[in-house]
């Protein structure tokens, strides 16, 4: 299965979403999950349009996201709380309020440690059964 990599990002008005590997396919909307969906349709419309690979034709691919840091906690903070954040991650709470505000951006090192949290826990959870 191939992976394509969309970037979700937050503007001065809405969210954007383009694929890395296909220009000219976007998506925005006033959320996150708008510009995913609106994303989706673009892709359909690019491969509806253009020569592409046969296993972009037959969806043999999975799409994965990659946020940044205002667009990701802003998605998620329905989920996740600035304190469960900090508890995964050990980045202070209002150094992540800042982060999903987007009056400072966080260093690489600070997105590593918020993605490692994240990944860890994500692992957590798959292991669980009820």
């Amino acid at each position: 299965m191939r992976k394509l990599r969309a970037i979700i990002s937050k503007g001065p008005e809405d969210y954007g979403a383009w694929i890395e590997k296909f220009p000219g396919v976007y998506g925005a909307g006033e959320t996150v999950a708008e510009a995913k969906k609106n994303l989706k349709e673009g892709l359909k419309l690019y491969v509806k349009h253009n020569e592409v690979p046969d296993w972009l034709k037959n969806k043999e691919y999975v799409v994965i996201y990659k946020y940044d840091s205002q667009s990701f906690l802003n998605y998620f903070k329905g989920i996740f709380t600035n304190a469960a954040l900090e508890r995964l991650s050990g980045i202070n709470q209002r150094q992540i309020n800042h982060y999903a505000t987007g009056r400072k951006k966080p260093r690489p090192e600070q997105l590593k440690k918020l993605e490692i949290g994240i990944h860890k826990l994500a692992g957590e959870l798959l292991a669980v059964e009820l």
